[in-house]
């Protein structure tokens, strides 16, 4: 009887060294390791600037129909039209210092004013930066927009634009702003007209 007690509680603690054992192996396995990865964003800049006097003129934001540009058109000529008289201006424009996209740029509208404005019909062309806005130019330039009349827009060809390096500004593009008196230009009268080009970033 005190033997079979006694082989009991071998039994018995051999069954908890076995418990003990198995849990041991259990902790023993059950290495972990952890990565972790974090991801910063920012934003990048994005602007549109353009000159009237030359490719490396004097840049400036144009970005309301209240403060467009004043084009430079032939003078004097543009001033005392006639019938199938034509004069032309240059325009450029370039994606500022601190843009980070290149960018194309596209004609949107065309808002004209005046008696005249229905007898004055446009083209306007990229060409060389550094080229004169003349009907040289324009032979060999590339249709950005065009109007039978100074209320009328069919956009063309888009212009693709740069963004510059080391904190330049992008590689200015010529937009030459070609104008034709139509047969029917009334004699002393005036128009006006306002162009928006939008230079969407890709």
């Amino acid at each position: 009887m005190a033997e079979n007690t006694k082989r009991r509680k071998v039994l018995a603690l051999l069954a908890g060294g076995l418990v003990l054992g198995v849990g041991t192996a259990i902790t023993l396995a059950a290495w972990n390791d952890s990565e972790f990865a974090t991801g910063n964003f920012a934003a990048g800049s994005f602007n549109l600037e353009g000159a009237t006097d030359s490719a490396t003129g004097t840049y400036t934001d144009h970005d309301t129909a209240g403060g467009a540009a004043g084009l430079e058109f032939t003078l004097p000529l543009s001033e005392n039209m006639t019938p199938t008289d034509v004069v032309y201006a240059p325009f450029w424009v370039r994606l500022d210092a601190a843009t980070t996209s290149p960018a194309t740029l596209t004609a949107v509208t065309i808002d004209g004013t005046g008696t005249n404005a229905a007898n004055l019909s446009y083209e306007v062309f990229e060409i060389e930066a550094a080229a004169t806005c003349d009907a040289t130019a324009v032979d060999s330039g590339t249709l950005v927009a065009s109007g039978a009349d100074l209320t009328s827009l069919t956009a063309g060809d888009s212009v693709g634009l740069t963004e510059g390096a080391d904190a330049d500004a992008g590689a200015p593009a010529q937009l030459c702003f070609v104008v034709t008196a139509g047969a029917d230009l009334e004699q002393g009268e005036v128009a006006s007209a306002t162009w928006q080009f939008t230079a969407e970033s890709n």
